[in-house]
């Protein structure tokens, strides 16, 4: 949450920050959401995840203006999504991954992805993503059948598990563009789910962590912000 202050700050965006005390209910959560759907100064809401174990991050998500939502994680929004016809704000993480792709023209349509992980923050909106720009997407997960097998098979790799140094070289196919969307700390140290060292020496492209994925999150979000700003302009004024 620091770094996105600093963004938001840097780019001119007033940030505020809502801390939820220990004794926070879900219901006083919504009653904070509500006064920020209300609020005319308020242009863009995001829940930092994951929320305290007391309070149900669907209810609150779900609460959230769709004409707010930064994140882009509201229902309504993920369901434009998989139409195949999205709105405004884009889930982050995912979308900083396109863009990645994007800026170092590896080239989507048509091409094999694999995404391990199914969250609906990162691998399902991913596929998502994938799929509305015309690649032929297969979702891994904890249960999948030769793993290493199918990532074997992807032009694009984006690897959201969870699982620090899961993914060696054996998972990747030679040239491939792989993306690392882990971040877990072990001992102190940021560590991706991708073992850096050895697929960089069959990959032709590898996404760092630190300083891949993370900065590309914060960067979708103060897009997004920008664009519901816009479109709340356009309607108001």
């Amino acid at each position: 949450m620091r770094n996105k202050r600093r963004v938001a700050t840097a780019l001119g965006i007033d940030f505020n920050l809502h801390h939820l005390s220990a004794g926070e209910t879900t219901d006083s959560v919504l009653e904070l959401v509500a006064r920020l759907n209300a609020s005319p100064g308020v242009d863009a809401i995001l829940v930092q995840l994951p929320l305290p174990v007391l309070i149900d991050p669907a209810r609150v998500i779900e609460a959230v203006d769709p004409g707010k939502d930064a994140d882009g994680f509201h229902p309504l929004n993920i369901g434009r999504l998989a139409e195949g016809r999205p709105g405004l704000a884009l889930p982050g993480t995912p979308a900083g991954c396109m863009e990645l792709l994007r800026h170092y023209a590896v080239p989507v349509s048509g091409a094999r992805a694999v995404v391990i992980g199914r969250s609906t923050i990162v691998g399902r909106p991913m596929a998502l993503l994938l799929v509305n720009a015309n690649a032929t997407v297969t979702i891994c997960h904890s249960r999948t059948v030769d793993l290493p097998g199918i990532c074997r098979e992807a032009d694009i790799l984006v690897v959201a598990a969870g699982r620090p140094g899961m993914v060696d070289s054996t998972y990747v196919k030679p040239g491939a563009c792989v993306i690392d969307v882990g971040t877990t700390l072990v001992e102190g140290k940021l560590c991706g789910d991708v073992d850096f060292d050895s697929v960089r020496q069959v990959a032709g492209h590898l996404s760092p962590v630190p300083g891949g994925v993370g900065p590309m999150t914060i960067a979708m979000l103060m897009r997004n912000t920008l664009a519901l700003a816009r479109a709340r302009r356009v309607i108001t004024d």
